[in-house]
């Protein structure tokens, strides 16, 4: 049977031997060796079978226990003999399967693993770590930043669908933050401030307020997209982001925020129902006196809170419902205003009476319930002013007037109240003027001034957060968040400042001072103003406030359970029990008691000042989170919403600070005491929560007490970020070999974090020490020269090997540890007997993978670009096996300093049979945007393919050279000769071209014959391993590699591979063919570094097999994980 017809070229141009199911016979001419592969007939065994399809035809090469597979071997002779992979016995009966020692990546069981057909050289990281898809598919679960189950490796788990109906922005975002936004304050309070403030001063109020709120929304959106924010909104940012002390601080004062705020929205309810819906209702009298109306704001207020707290703990679907009932109130109520601001005009029969200049109430301006406003003697006005006929001076001289109360947008009203006109209490409303209430002048009952008005006003943009308390029923909360908070503040705002200008245009201004409208039978200014009745406004108003104090009642308990189920405040640890239908009770009861506190104040005023001061600190700390996330450059920094500056959060942060002290400075002063004495307290019971918040990062600058304190445990994985140890080679003249290295590691750090650049002198410390010096002088000039904002150090030890694993583990001081190392490809190995040339660098990789640390072994490292230059392409990662995240760290790392920013990151990986490759393709985009990182995602198919030629040679070769090496070791002229030999090919039809490579550590210049035959090394190109055209067409193998290497070695010649070997090289034959096919042109490839061989007889072959992984690549970036997840999806 001819090759021609059952042959098939491989990847590199091969020859495969394979028929499908058919038994292929090729005959040597010269032996008539008979070379067969067998196949089962149908059923095709998965398993341990390598298999390569090609133009129709398959082959598998089986590696299943007690199958004899025939392969083709060269015997001293150069001819062609027959190699039984056999897991057990060869043709003689003799064991055949390796020593352990000699089995270097193998586990010493001899179990088959699902990873042996492609991927053995990975297989260890693959059974201790698990299959990318695996892990993938949990990621895509919202179980990123978890390390994954290792024992359900090999176990399918169907998806679990959730059922639940996700969000959009309009529902889920806007809409609620709007109907927070929107308060009882905006119908009850608006217009006085508008009066009282003028039109504006109303606008400045109006716009710092906004704008504070608007740099709070932005520095929230970078906070709430910088991962998944799990249900529990902004409490949740802000302890993640500031950590267990200030965010239990923040998340108590938010707490007392929003259950005071239940507190006002209920007093507003009962002001709007007794002042103006009912005032029959008032048990203790006339409204219109303080007292008599306070005493009913706690009857009432008392009474409306108990039946909240019963329907908020009986009917938690109820509040729901009401909620969207209330904000549909709410935007008809402003409808209706908009409308009846465009309608009003002088026939309305809303009129206010004067006398002189001072506005009287409607019990003097009404006699016998009607509108008289006259000085006549039958008039009440009349009778307050005069006795016995006898008239006070002020009646005397001034007449009455009647004045349209909204008079519309055309009267020309805006210019008298474009100025303030601020009145102390006691006095007439906008004068200075004490008043007389008897006398129907209608008296101001606090103190107004820009601050106070300020302070009153603030509630009433608070709300933001509504929002980022719903993220865990959004569908994509990093989109929704920003879109919908920002809009709504954006409308919220636009209804505000027009507001204030209608308000100013529309009404009288001593009307608008008006607070209860006295002049106005005790009406609600805005509802006379409201199209087509009143009415629309006072039971809209009233629901809607209403449904405001339900929400605060709603919120508030779950957000204090929060708290207490974290259990950084011992004390509340009570109110984390919940009942069985998981409704948080104790908690529900404590909010009730304190919003009780606040309707027992009964002053709205009064209340809402509390209010301001807890908010503005809420949204303080949300802004400094921000700017200190921004300012550290913490490698989980990632946000998808990008408009956002530690300027503009820095801003914010001082707006806060500043309203507090200028709207009541006392009250702030009670606010932070009450945040110091949480925060100290939580740090006096330890809180051992370690939620990876910013303010850890500050530790890193600090000395003593941030020592102590960065070395407290494990930093969580947001706060994880490489600190680097660089160990540097050194010349014979103590200067660094390859200094790009402390290059590349600047670039890598951005100037964060710390890095350690470290070298070892081998000899005795005595006398070495003025080496030690001048090395480290020399260190220190190159990290200076490459900008590395680090240390340097030189140990002296007798052996380099001892040194390097002294330095990896003793290098820093407290919490300032390297948790990384960097170290250089030992280019020389393959040319240098001398086995210390690869020795250390395998102990090294050794120390760190037992130490835990990450390893980043470069290779290439002078063809690297300097910091200077600019680098446009790709970074290509090679995602083989996960490695907690640092294969997706290092390139958003690296894109950060200036030489990598327009790089563009492709991410690759590699998909078994096994594998649904389109939903690996899915969930792996999924993982990237959930990361924040931009990437171009690939999944690449791993078919299994026959074991080629090329591979099972380059198989052959290497474990004769290591066997040589063995033998010959310590004398270089021998070895060198024997490795000659080896390579030597008789002329025949077959050749297989060796390369030589110029090694990156020499430089041209080498001058002698001897220098230039040692700055190269001799390896295989998979190009040249091809048949010639005479096999071709006879289908004869006789000639298929012929070596005539020296007869003493002709017992390990005769040695058949080793079966896990060649699966191992095989692995990396085949993943280099599709690294360069895919990344030939990419300025950075980074990729996964198998485990260490476990014995030191594999170590040669360890080495070869990485340098079969990166062969033809320029430059090589090498990580190995440090066994710990190191980037995490979540905020």
């Amino acid at each position: 049977m001819e090759s021609s017809e059952n042959g098939d070229k491989g990847l590199n141009g091969e020859t495969v031997i394979g028929s499908g199911d058919n038994e292929t016979h090729v005959e040597d001419t010269e032996s008539s060796t008979l070379l067969s592969t067998s196949t089962p007939g149908s059923g095709e065994e998965e398993g341990g079978n390598l298999v390569h399809g090609s133009g129709g035809f398959r082959s598998k090469f089986q590696v299943t226990p007690a199958i004899v597979v025939h392969e083709v071997g060269i015997d001293q002779n150069g001819k062609p003999y027959k190699v039984d992979i056999d897991d057990e016995h060869d043709d003689k009966g003799e064991d055949t399967s390796r020593n352990l020692d000699n089995n270097p990546l193998a586990s010493n069981d001899e179990l088959e693993s699902p990873y042996s057909q492609q991927m053995e050289l990975y297989a260890d990281d693959l059974h201790e770590r698990g299959k990318i898809s695996q892990i993938l598919n949990r990621i895509a679960n919202y179980q990123g930043g978890v390390e994954p189950n290792i024992s359900e490796n090999y176990k399918s788990r169907p998806k679990t669908v959730c059922g639940s109906v996700k969000l959009g922005t309009l529902l889920g975002v806007y809409l609620p933050t709007i109907q927070n936004i929107f308060g009882v304050l905006l119908f009850i309070r608006m217009t006085w401030i508008v009066g009282m403030a003028g039109a504006l001063e109303s606008l400045g109020i109006v716009i710092i307020c906004c704008f504070t709120t608007f740099l709070t929304a932005i520095s929230m959106s970078a906070i709430a997209t910088n991962g998944v924010v799990p249900a529990g909104g902004s409490y949740f940012m802000i302890s993640r982001a500031l950590g267990p002390e200030f965010g239990g601080a923040v998340g108590v004062l938010f707490y007392l925020g929003t259950s005071v705020a239940s507190s006002m929205y209920i007093i507003g309810a009962v002001e709007i129902l007794v002042k103006f819906i009912a005032p029959v209702l008032s048990i203790f009298g006339d409204v219109t006196i303080e007292a008599n109306a306070f005493n009913a704001y706690r009857i009432y207020g008392t009474v409306i809170l108990l039946i909240l707290a019963l329907i908020v703990f009986v009917g938690v679907r109820f509040v729901s419902k009401f909620a969207a009932l209330s904000l549909a109130c709410v935007i008809l109520s402003i409808l209706c205003i908009y409308i009846g601001i465009f309608a009003a005009t002088k026939d309305d029969n809303v009129r206010i009476c004067y006398l002189g200049d001072r506005l009287l109430t409607s019990d003097v301006a009404e006699t016998n319930g009607r509108f008289t406003c006259s000085k006549d003697n039958y008039t009440t006005l009349y009778a307050k002013h005069c006795f016995n006929e006898t008239c006070d001076d002020f009646f005397n001289e001034h007449e009455t007037r009647v004045v349209d109360g909204i008079p519309g947008l055309a009267s020309g009203v805006f210019h008298a109240n474009l100025h303030n006109r601020y009145t102390e209490e006691g006095k007439i409303i906008g004068t200075d003027m004490k008043g007389n209430r008897a006398y129907g002048e209608i008296i101001a009952d606090i103190t107004s001034s820009f601050m106070v008005l300020l302070a009153i006003y603030f509630p009433s943009v608070t709300g933001i957060m509504a929002g980022s308390n719903r993220s865990g029923d959004l569908a994509d909360a990093s989109k929704s968040i920003p879109a919908g908070t920002i809009a709504a503040i954006s409308t919220t705002s636009f209804v505000y400042f027009s507001c204030v200008l209608f308000f100013a245009g529309t009404i009288e201004g001593d009307l608008l001072r008006d607070k209860f409208g006295e002049s106005i039978n005790g009406g609600l200014v805005v509802a006379k103003l409201a199209w087509p009745t009143e009415w629309v406004i006072l039971i809209g108003s009233f629901l809607s406030t209403l449904g405001a104090g339900l929400q605060s009642l709603t919120g508030a308990p779950r957000l204090l359970q929060a708290i207490a189920s974290d259990g950084v405040i011992p004390f509340l640890n009570v109110f984390g029990v919940t009942t069985k239908r998981g409704e948080p009770f104790r908690a529900l009861l404590l909010t009730a008691l304190i919003s009780e506190l606040g309707i027992l104040v009964a002053n709205l005023d009064m209340v809402a000042p509390i209010i301001t001061m807890f908010f503005l600190m809420c949204y303080g700390f949300v802004n400094m989170a921000c700017a200190l996330q921004t300012l550290l450059r913490t490698p989980s920094w990632r946000p998808r919403f990008k408009f956002y500056h530690w300027i503009l959060s820095l801003i914010g942060l001082a707006l806060c600070v500043t309203l507090m002290f200028i709207s009541s400075w006392y009250y702030a002063l009670v606010a932070i005491g009450i945040a110091v004495c949480i925060y100290k307290y939580i740090e006096y019971k330890g809180a051992e929560k370690e939620w990876g918040d910013g303010i850890r990062g500050l530790a890193m600058s600090a000395a003593r007490y941030s020592l102590l304190r960065v070395q407290q445990g494990i930093p969580h994985t947001k706060n994880w970020r490489p600190q680097l140890l660089v160990l540097m080679k050194l010349e014979d003249d103590l200067s660094p070999k390859y200094p790009q290295m402390a290059a590349f590691a600047s670039q890598l750090k951005a100037g964060k974090g710390l890095t350690l650049v470290n070298s070892v002198i081998e000899g005795k410390y005595m006398e070495r020490y003025d080496d030690a010096q001048v090395a480290k002088q020399k260190l220190s000039r190159t990290i200076e020269q490459f900008g590395v904002k680090g240390f340097s150090d030189v140990l002296v030890s007798e052996s380099v090997s001892v040194g390097m694993c002294h330095m990896i583990q003793n290098a820093g001081l407290g919490g300032l540890r390297h948790n990384t190392v960097m170290i250089g490809w030992p280019y020389g190995w393959r040319h240098d007997h001398n086995e210390r040339s690869y020795k250390v660098f395998l102990d090294a990789v050794k120390n760190i993978n037992a130490g835990q640390m990450a390893l980043l072994a470069v290779k290439g490292i002078n063809l690297f670009p300097s910091s200077n230059e600019k680098l446009k392409g790709t970074i290509d990662v090679w995602w083989i096996v996960h490695d907690g995240g640092m294969l997706m760290l290092l390139p958003f790392l690296l894109k950060q300093h200036k030489t990598w920013k327009h790089c563009k990151l492709r991410v690759f990986t590699v998909a078994q049979l096994e594998d649904n490759t389109i939903q690996m393709k899915k969930d792996l985009e999924l993982f990237m945007y959930q990361l924040r990182i931009d990437a171009e995602v690939h999944v690449l198919e791993m078919s299994n393919s026959d074991i080629s030629a090329y591979t099972y040679e380059r198989t052959l070769m290497m474990e004769q050279r290591t066997e040589m090496l063995k033998q010959m070791k310590g004398n270089k002229k021998e070895v060198q000769s024997i490795i000659d030999q080896s390579h030597v090919t008789p002329a025949s039809p077959t050749k297989i071209k060796l390369e030589p490579v110029q090694e990156e550590s020499q430089g041209p210049e080498s001058s002698t014959d001897e220098e230039k035959l040692e700055s190269h090394q001799y390896t295989f190109t998979p190009g040249a391993a091809k048949l010639s055209s005479s096999t071709s067409n006879n289908g004869k193998a006789g000639d298929y590699l012929q070596i005539k290497p020296d007869s003493k070695f002709n017992g390990n010649l005769n040695k058949k591979p080793d079966k896990k070997n060649i699966r191992r090289m095989h692995t990396a034959v085949r993943l280099n063919e599709v690294i360069i096919e895919k990344s030939h042109e990419a300025q950075l490839v980074i990729l996964n570094l198998p485990a260490p061989p476990k014995s030191e007889a594999a170590e040669l072959n360890f080495m070869e097999y990485l340098e079969v992984l990166t062969e033809g690549l320029d430059r090589v970036l090498m990580v190995r994980g440090c066994g710990n997840e190191v980037i995490t999806i979540y905020s």
